[in-house]
């Protein structure tokens, strides 16, 4: 039987949720998620994708430093881990009788609480769910852009991820991620096909606020064009969702940020875009409201794509260069002790010369048993 694209399926509808978040309630934010996957439910898509950190909110907007009170420091950095979601919870099970109810995929940002006893790091995460409301998987940043390492601890190769589902096989990076070069073709060579780019907003862009700012273009920033390019290299669809934040969704015990100067917002504009598999839009950005944007996502476009461009066929060369990923997660203990045991399998070269004279084992046959055992271990 011949290979299929988007799982068999002709065409998928995405849909991008551009929106604010109820900043920093997460039951207030979940219950408005809720709603926009009924509404994009109602719109018959097949994918539902949000912006980075969505629930509670992006918290590096506040780019909190030295000078920042310490009452004021504590009162944020407390309430993030408040309102931080773990991975299974009711919370999540909240999201999961969604994505099931509308019998779509979901894919959403949020900020997680680590699942190991008795740490409190929280990580930028990208949580897959199902449409029978299973979760798939997460995905962690990482690497958190300069002010947000304040906020969130770093991913692993463990959750670098493409899930194969019945709309395709779909993947997803956070903001930067979709710059790292490396990391992009890792999720290139696990054939993506439809790809979520999440941000907390747009940069460079021209909006009444990012104009204000003394920012450029709506449609070259640098986000869009990490979408683009990653489209035209991947093959793939590009779902980028831009997150939204407004003087008015600061409200309560959050006021008081709208007129602090360490938080800027000017750029949470949206900017939410859909690209195809040849770089072009299908949905060109959009700006400066709450709105979800479709697209019908044409299985053959991905096959034309490819006939001219196959970064997994003919437009690549294994035999000149590879790719190394190490996929397992690592836990503080574990880390020293694979460091102990491959630092004891790397011997000098001249110890596994005398090895292999003395017993008679041919040198290359030595070196690739030492390499099973510590890829084993």
């Amino acid at each position: 039987m011949a290979k299929t694209v988007l799982g068999g399926k002709t065409s998928v509808k995405v849909a991008a949720v551009q929106a604010a978040p109820v900043f920093f309630n997460k039951d207030k934010t979940i219950e408005k998620a809720c709603r926009l996957i009924r509404e994009a439910a109602a719109n018959k898509a097949d994918l539902i994708a949000f912006p980075e950190t969505f629930i509670p909110g992006y918290p590096a907007y506040f780019t909190c430093g030295p000078a920042t009170p310490n009452d004021r420091f504590l009162a944020y950095t407390l309430a993030l881990q408040d309102n931080a979601l773990a991975i299974p919870s009711e919370d999540t099970e909240r999201l999961s009788a969604a994505a099931r109810d509308a019998g779509a995929y979901v894919v959403m940002g949020l900020d997680e609480m680590d699942d190991r006893i008795g740490s409190r790091t929280i990580y930028n995460t990208l949580l897959f769910i199902g449409p029978q409301g299973e979760i798939l998987g997460r995905h962690r940043k990482l690497m958190p852009t300069f002010i947000e390492r304040t906020y969130w601890g770093w991913g692993s190769g463990a959750d670098l991820r493409v899930f194969d589902t019945s709309i395709g096989r779909l993947g997803g990076l956070v903001c930067w991620e979709n710059h790292m070069i490396l990391v992009r073709a890792a999720m290139i060579h696990r054939a993506e096909e439809i790809h979520v780019a999440n941000w907390p907003g747009t940069l460079g862009l021209s909006s009444p606020r990012a104009s204000a700012a003394g920012q450029g273009r709506s449609d070259d920033g640098e986000m869009h064009v990490a979408a683009r390019e990653h489209a035209f290299e991947a093959g793939a669809f590009v779902v980028s969702v831009h997150g939204l934040l407004r003087d008015e969704d600061l409200t309560g015990p959050w006021e008081w940020l709208r007129n602090d100067p360490a938080m800027n917002y000017r750029w949470a504009i949206g900017g939410s875009a859909i690209v195809d598999p040849m770089g072009r839009y299908l949905v060109p950005p959009t700006f400066d409201r709450e709105t979800i944007i479709y697209a019908d996502c044409d299985a053959n476009m991905i096959k034309a794509a490819k006939v001219l461009f196959d970064s997994l066929g003919h437009y690549t060369r294994w035999d000149v260069v590879k790719l190394l990923v190490r996929e397992e997660g690592l836990e503080p203990e574990q880390a020293i002790r694979d460091a102990r045991r491959s630092a004891s399998l790397r011997l000098p070269s001249e110890n596994l010369r005398r090895i292999s004279e003395r017993f008679e084992i041919p040198l290359e046959k030595l070196e690739s048993v030492l390499a099973e055992i510590e890829k084993a271990s």
